[in-house]
């Protein structure tokens, strides 16, 4: 946050406090705590109006587009300074797949990194190109377990919900939502399938290196 305070210093003539700003922070998130509690998002902008009225309810109207695209920057950096580990499979696992036919696509919810940044991350670690399409959720205002993402996603691609599968490691988010949405689901979790909740995925695998042959069984 060191940054949005020398931005604010400079554009807008606005001085806070790091302590000032960390309670901002912390309240943002509870506002966009309850916003994800209804399966909702808004845009990165949203989130970084929500800190500067926070700060200072006129504050957000003193800032200009120029000013607020600077913020933005500055409060979607820290993913790409540390960028969080990549499961070392996932990229020969979807190379398999798309070589095999299968269409690939993202479904995604973000928390403070927008999906502009995500899509860097996964350019960075080759991924991006395995997919025909990427949805996250700050672009399109549903969250999973929102079955509308996942049709979103489908209408994007040209799928049907039945012909579909969905992989991740939520048994609320993936497994439920996959299932509402009228998709198979595949659950990455190191637990057995004695061990797995009430929401049962239709398999389950430890890692992404995995997930060419649970297809295969899927599809047999």
């Amino acid at each position: 946050m060191a940054d949005f305070n020398t931005i604010l210093t400079s554009a807008v003539g606005a001085r806070v406090t790091a302590v000032a700003l960390d309670r901002a922070y912390e309240e943002s998130g509870a506002y966009l705590a309850r916003l994800w509690s209804q399966y909702r998002d808004v845009p990165v902008e949203e989130h970084v109006r929500a800190i500067l009225a926070a700060l200072d309810a006129g504050l957000p109207r003193r800032v200009t587009a120029e000013v607020m695209t600077m913020l933005v920057d500055a409060y979607a950096r820290p993913a790409l300074l540390v960028p969080p580990a990549v499961d070392d499979g996932a990229l020969g696992a979807l190379k398999t797949l798309a070589a095999r036919g299968y269409t690939l696509a993202l479904v995604s919810n973000i928390m403070r990194t927008p999906g502009a940044t995500l899509r860097k991350l996964l350019e960075r670690y080759q991924l991006l190109g395995c997919f025909t399409h990427t949805t996250f959720s700050d672009e399109v205002g549903v969250r999973k377990p929102d079955p509308e993402i996942f049709a979103l996603t489908l209408r994007a691609v040209g799928g049907e919900p039945a012909a579909a599968v969905h992989v991740g490691d939520d048994e609320i988010l993936d497994v439920h939502g996959a299932h509402r949405a009228g998709m198979r689901s595949i659950q990455v979790t190191s637990l057995s399938p004695a061990r797995l909740g009430a929401q049962r995925p239709d398999d389950v695998i430890p890692r992404l290196a995995a997930l060419p042959a649970a297809i295969e069984r899927l599809e047999s």
